[in-house]
């Protein structure tokens, strides 16, 4: 048995007569011996003394001492039925200030991934929708899409075949030679005597006209660095 200041047992009891704590090392140290301090003389003679206040290191010391303080101001009965009656123990740890707090803290935990569960549920069907709406989109519009896409790019293909420098020059020369011809087709109408000179010259004039810019623009195009 414990021993504290203002014991009325103050005999030494035969070891092992003393009733054995469920309660681990950890929760055994905790006991405010400086509140009740064992006698000197149950120490020497044999008998048990009160534990030493030794706090776990991972306890803070503001918790240690609020622990102290709510023991200090119990009885020694009081003190052993918290020790060997769990139910004391726990009613006791209970009303300590720092575990409401920590269940506190546990309780609005738990309302919180409640609350988001019940959430996450309701969302539930709008997810599936989205799903299935994501499926028909990658299997017929995203395929249309696709297909589309594919043409236009053969468009552009064939634009910039259709517009680039080479191709350019060869149009260029084909309009010179389409004019060309148009001016001889003409002169041999004079000569045939199927126009008259008038409009002859007029004609020829506008055709050789136009043969020339055309090749002006198609020997700046073979110049340049296009």
């Amino acid at each position: 048995m414990f021993r504290f200041w203002g014991s009325q047992e103050q005999q030494a009891q035969p070891d092992g007569s003393s009733s054995q704590s469920w309660y681990p090392p950890s929760v055994m140290s905790t006991t405010p011996s400086s509140s009740r301090p064992a006698t000197p003389s149950a120490a020497s003679s044999g008998g048990y003394a009160s534990p030493r206040v030794h706090p776990p290191s991972h306890v803070p010391p503001a918790e240690a001492a609020g622990v102290i303080a709510a023991l200090k101001d119990k009885s020694v009965d009081e003190l052993r039925k918290i020790l060997s009656d769990k139910d004391t123990y726990q009613q006791f740890l209970n009303s300590l200030d720092m575990v409401k707090t920590q269940n506190n803290l546990k309780d609005e935990l738990c309302k919180e991934n409640l609350q988001l569960a019940e959430e996450n549920l309701k969302k539930e069907p709008r997810i599936m929708e989205l799903r299935n709406q994501s499926s028909i989109i990658r299997t017929t519009e995203l395929a249309a899409a696709k297909e589309k896409l594919s043409e236009l790019e053969k468009q552009k293909e064939e634009m910039l075949k259709m517009n680039s420098p080479a191709s350019l020059i060869h149009r260029i020369q084909e309009s010179m030679n389409k004019t060309d011809d148009e001016s001889e087709n003409l002169h041999q109408k004079i000569l045939d005597r199927e126009i008259d000179l008038a409009a002859f010259l007029q004609n020829y004039k506008k055709l050789r006209t136009v043969y020339h810019r055309k090749s002006l623009m198609h020997l700046a195009a073979k110049t340049s660095n296009i």
